[in-house]
């Protein structure tokens, strides 16, 4: 069977986790954790990149050896998982022997193709972003655009691979297959980059000039360009060449940033797995940059964020909530310390939060700590139960279409439903009543409040997998597994012995951003 195979771009091992890695990371996970609760077998990667130059220069200028830096580099960036409860299968670092292993052997059938070839290269070369530039690189006056630091002249042998024959196909492949870059219009990004004709790709480095790489296989004086290196990570970790790999492969998603979709992803990564024969991935999953007010976060302006002080602060859940009700799949979208402390206070900390309380408090109360029969079917419950099936039909098909920013917004709105049906049938008040019609509406509404807490927690059980728990704890309901029929009306929680009265998100202190 075909597994659910996604993954995240890899990391480079030259930087510190940000919130832009940080973001990647939760979104490819509520992917495959919504994958798994349909009950799909799942595959999901990440790692780290290590090779190249900008490495082999911060680990001299520590004065240790790349592979040693790299470990290091490693355990931030697996920490960070960790902390953000990524739910990844495996991890993958190029340094890893069945990683080079793979990469030798493409590469060697490539030359054998004669799909690589030598050729003296003379021109301009960014030793930050580790490539040659060329003339349409530049700026409108002449300059070279920020982003590939100092850009010197330079003259050597290299190899090339030829991916301008490749240049049509590519063309005609993106055209012709919608899904294969989401959202569609990036699709047009890359079109636009492909009008003007593909040089071929120098996919080599002398040893003189960098050491910490992949030796060519048929040059060993020659090691790969990181980024050839790179991208066979998403084949080399499920086994390619071993009997399982189609089990993998192709990959569903690709989930990456739109800095790296043109020319990595849209163009190297599809042309070489063409010349190889190779099936390309179904989707490249591109998402949009955090800015901070309207500017991209960068460490010249010192607006980065580090997500770590954040999830310390404030925990995972709330942290994993705020980025997925925030960002639009695909478009860019602006954090601050105030907007997230608001949705802290007042969706999770007000609308989720005091739900939770308040329904465990006045079960214990006047039911004994038990969730008795719904019993009464009045307007108040027609109108909740009527709420509910309005969220019910819309919340997969917004999952699967990655608009998880709706689907939380009508989450939390059915959220509000409940407490405002709370606020209508007024319990406490119930509670006063000697009348046994209102004592089968106070027990009646304690158990709708209950059990909308629970499709609530169900529901948001990819986004937010720890309070999602937490919340069917306190209800006696087992952890959610798949949705089977989680997600619809029921009067299973009768019976149950609820947990004690608990604070999900503690009152706030502000954050350090």
């Amino acid at each position: 069977m075909k597994n659910f195979y996604i993954t995240t771009a890899i990391d480079y091992a030259n930087g510190s986790p940000h919130l832009g890695h940080a973001y990647e990371k939760v979104l490819t996970d509520v992917v495959a954790r919504f994958r798994r609760l349909k009950g799909e077998s799942v595959h999901f990667l990440t790692g780290l990149d290590e090779h190249g130059q900008k490495v082999q220069q911060s680990a001299r200028k520590a004065g240790v050896e790349p592979l040693k830096f790299c470990d290091e580099q490693a355990e931030k960036f697996a920490s960070m998982c960790r902390l953000l409860n990524i739910s990844n299968d495996d991890y993958i670092r190029t340094s890893q022997e069945r990683h080079k292993k793979v990469v030798r052997a493409l590469l060697q059938k490539l030359f054998d193709k004669g799909e690589i070839y030598k050729s003296e290269y003379k021109g301009f070369y960014s030793a930050r972003q580790e490539q040659f530039l060329q003339d349409k690189d530049r700026n409108e006056d002449g300059s070279w655009p920020e982003i590939f630091g100092e850009v010197s002249e330079i003259t050597e042998s290299n190899y090339f691979f030829k991916i301008g024959k490749y240049q049509e196909w590519l063309v005609d492949y993106i055209k012709t297959h919608d899904n294969f870059i989401f959202p569609r219009f990036r699709a047009k990004q890359v079109l636009e980059f492909l009008k003007e004709p593909l040089n071929d790709l120098c996919i080599s480095r002398p040893k003189e000039r960098l050491e910490w790489g992949i030796p060519l296989p048929f040059d060993e004086n020659y090691v790969t360009y990181v980024w050839f290196d790179a991208l066979v990570n998403y084949i080399s970790a499920v086994g390619f060449g071993a009997a399982d790999f189609e089990s993998y492969w192709p990959a569903d998603f690709h989930v990456i940033g739109k800095d790296i979709l043109v020319p990595p992803h849209a163009v190297y990564w599809p042309i070489m797995l063409k010349a190889l024969d190779i099936e390309p991935p179904k989707s490249l999953l591109v998402h949009g940059w955090w800015l901070s007010s309207g500017e991209k976060m960068s460490k010249s302006l010192g607006n980065i964020v580090n997500p770590l002080d954040l999830v310390s602060q404030f925990g995972a859940d709330a942290f994993r909530y705020f980025l997925m009700r925030e960002m639009n799949v695909g478009q860019d979208s602006d954090f601050s310390a105030d907007q997230f402390l608001a949705r802290y206070t007042s969706d999770l900390g007000n609308d989720l939060g005091n739900l939770v309380s308040r329904g465990l408090n006045m079960s214990h109360r006047y039911c004994g700590g038990f969730v008795k029969a719904q019993s009464v079917n009045e307007e108040p419950e027609t109108s909740l139960k009527d709420a509910w099936s309005a969220v019910r039909g819309e919340i997969l098909p917004l999952y699967e279409g990655m608009q998880f920013h709706i689907a939380l917004d009508k989450i939390f709105a059915f959220i509000r439903a409940i407490n405002k049906y709370a606020e209508t049938r007024a319990p406490w008040k119930l509670a006063k009543s000697a009348d046994p019609a209102d004592k089968a509406r106070l027990e009646t509404s304690l158990a709708f409040m209950c059990e909308g807490l629970r499709l609530a927690a169900s529901a948001l059980a990819p986004i937010m997998p720890t309070i999602s728990e937490k919340i069917l704890s306190l209800l006696a309901q087992p952890k959610l597994d798949t949705f089977g029929d989680a997600l619809n009306w029921s009067d299973r929680l009768c019976g149950a012995k609820l947990g004690a009265q608990e604070i999900l998100f503690p009152r706030p202190q502000q954050p350090k951003a």
